[in-house]
């Protein structure tokens, strides 16, 4: 303990206070010795960076509550089906450099909820990349990150009901092996009608 403690640049008693808070997973233990490792030091540091930013340690509770109870991450990231979307590792730290603060224990419970982030040991995992840096963007130009989720989850509504139409075309159709070869028109469909919605919109608002 006096050892990790060192590492993480904290006292034992501060080691033994987050131990109490359940903040910190417990040790292996080998008869009456304790056994920490690097995935302790790397929860520690995690905590430091967090208060540094401003969170509570009852807010970094509700967090690590959340990472203990995400989903398993092969589920999470569907790596049973081919995805064109490329999945993403952060630190915690580094999520948190994303949304400006933002990442709030209400905000990762619903991105958990959506499936759009899961957690593998210490790091958190997105399922897109592209997701999270146009979903950062948004909340960089103002818009708060619960309602960039509350408009992804609408989305994804309609995106499915989208997919079922292009499925039931196909089947209707098409054979198995046309789908992928077909499935970048159906996208450039959907982005062209998007586009053309979009212009009509900010038409009327003008």
């Amino acid at each position: 303990m006096e050892e990790l403690a060192d590492l993480a640049g904290i006292t034992v008693r501060t080691l033994r206070f987050y131990r109490e808070r359940k903040l910190l997973p417990p040790p292996r233990r080998e008869g009456r010795i304790a056994w920490y490792d690097e995935h302790h030091l790397a929860r520690l540091r995690t905590i430091s960076a967090l208060l540094e930013r401003g969170h509570t340690l009852s807010a970094i509770g509700e967090l690590t509550e959340a990472f203990e109870n995400g989903r398993d991450i092969s589920e999470i990231l569907g790596l049973a089906q081919p995805s064109e979307e490329t999945p993403i590792r952060l630190t915690p730290e580094e999520l948190a450099d994303y949304f400006e603060g933002e990442v709030t224990p209400e905000n990762l419970a619903a991105a958990l909820d959506l499936g759009y982030i899961g957690v593998d040991g210490d790091e958190i995992v997105h399922v897109s990349r592209r997701l999270l840096e146009v979903s950062s963007i948004l909340v960089h130009e103002g818009l708060p990150l619960a309602a960039v989720m509350a408009a992804g989850r609408r989305v994804r509504e309609h995106a499915d009901a989208l997919a079922g139409l292009f499925a039931e075309l196909l089947d209707t159709y098409a054979s198995t092996t046309d789908a992928e070869r077909l499935r970048p028109l159906a996208k450039a469909v959907v982005e062209a009608e998007l586009s053309m919605a979009l212009d009509r919109r900010l038409t009327k608002r003008d």
